[in-house]
């Protein structure tokens, strides 16, 4: 096509201005490729953060409240009045594990009872969250046993696991007994068989487990559980799942993200940050495009006189500047792509002294292709204003200047 070979000759004819402006692209798309990986990353990492040590949906009974009831007298209301005492359990748990069992979706189930206590050494008293699981499955939700530090993961019938913080503040090491006092009333003379440090100071000071056959008389529960916890193989569906059990089990189903609300808002606010960041990258660089194209226009402005003088069309002559404009975007997004990913990758390998990623940066979410398109498609409208201007120019004008 003859307008692509004038306008690869008018970019050869300036070389240093063309290759700077590739370069000013290249920089403002590798920019857009960084700051898209920056972002993504820290998401995945948040996210995986939370989602690793942490069930993805749990479920619990529906809170019962109290109902008015009717009444002969209508100046008389009877009310329900619901136990307090009594504690909330899933008493048919048995065929809603088994429901979740029958689900691909689903990675990991940890029915459990859940409950307050205090932990009684001496003179020193310190309150816990208790989780009381099956010993076979400690791991199912959090991996417990591998943070142990002292003693082991083995419960057995009068075993408690503490957290390192925990035990500090009561004095207590693994072998050693202590006086397990629950919220029912109830006390026992535990074991402590391992103490596990994972890093969270709310797990290590304030979470205990047991097992659950140990826990059943001590929080009054003979057969049910108060909660089940669900991990899923795609922790992002967790929502549209716990809304499938809600309506199948009808109990109360909550999700990852219902429960980390802060985090989604925290999560979505930084992304709206680093979009405007990528827009003003992307009109930076269109800015210069439009610009360069402009001064070339009117540098050229005897030529294109000339052109049209021989009858050459303003069709022709703007093509001429959009083409010049979608080379340099292409061009330039290409290399920047390139380089971009070439830095998110190097950065990628730096490490911590301790081992950890230095950036939480992902190279495979910088959004090449999107970045590609927009820049390219910007690069083509940038080159509108000039091509119209080009086009628009007299040829007696032209050439007599």
């Amino acid at each position: 096509m003859f307008a692509f070979t004038v306008a690869r000759r008018y970019l050869f004819s300036n070389p240093s201005q063309t290759a700077l402006l590739i370069v000013g692209v290249a920089l403002g798309v590798t920019a857009f490729v960084f700051i898209t990986a920056l972002i993504q990353g820290l998401a995945i990492r948040l996210t995986d953060d939370v989602t690793a040590n942490s069930a993805h949906v749990s479920l619990e009974p529906v809170t019962r409240v109290a109902r008015v009831l009717p009444s002969p007298d209508a100046n008389v209301e009877s009310v329900a009045i619901v136990s307090t005492f009594q504690r909330r359990q899933i008493r048919a748990w048995a065929s809603t594990v088994e429901l979740l069992r029958s689900q691909a979706s689903v990675s990991a189930i940890s029915p459990q009872i859940s409950g307050s206590a205090f932990l009684v050494k001496g003179e020193a008293v310190a309150p816990v969250a208790v989780t009381a699981v099956d010993p076979a499955g400690l791991d199912a939700i959090s991996p417990i046993s591998t943070e142990i530090v002292s003693g082991d993961s083995s419960l057995g019938a009068d075993g408690i696991l503490i957290g390192v913080r925990l035990a500090e503040n009561l004095g207590l090491s693994a072998g050693q007994p202590v006086l397990f006092r629950t919220d029912r009333g109830v006390d026992r003379l535990l074991i402590v068989r391992g103490v596990f440090e994972t890093g969270l100071q709310s797990l290590d000071e304030r979470v205990a487990y047991l097992s659950i056959q140990t826990a059943r008389p001590l929080f009054l529960l003979p057969e049910g559980v108060t909660n089940i916890e669900v991990k899923l193989v795609e922790p992002a569906r967790a929502r549209d799942f716990a809304a499938f059990l809600a309506e199948a089990t009808g109990l109360r189903a909550t999700s990852w993200q219902e429960k980390n609300a802060n985090l989604e808002g925290a999560l979505a606010a930084q992304a709206q940050t680093g979009t405007l960041i990528q827009i003003f990258s992307l009109i930076s660089v269109l800015i210069g495009i439009a610009s360069a194209l402009s001064l070339s226009a009117n540098r050229r402005r005897g030529e294109v006189g000339i052109m049209r003088a021989f009858g050459v069309s303003k069709r022709f002559i703007a093509g001429v500047f959009v083409l010049q404009g979608l080379l340099i975007g292409m061009v330039g997004a290409g290399i920047g792509c390139l380089s971009g990913f070439a830095l998110c990758s190097w950065l990628a390998t730096l490490t911590k002294p301790d081992g950890a990623m230095a950036l939480p940066i992902a190279p495979s979410e910088g959004g090449y292709v999107a970045v590609f398109l927009l820049t390219t498609i910007g690069a083509v409208l940038a080159s509108v204003i000039p091509a119209r201007s080009a086009a628009r120019l007299d040829p007696l004008e032209a050439i007599q200047q």
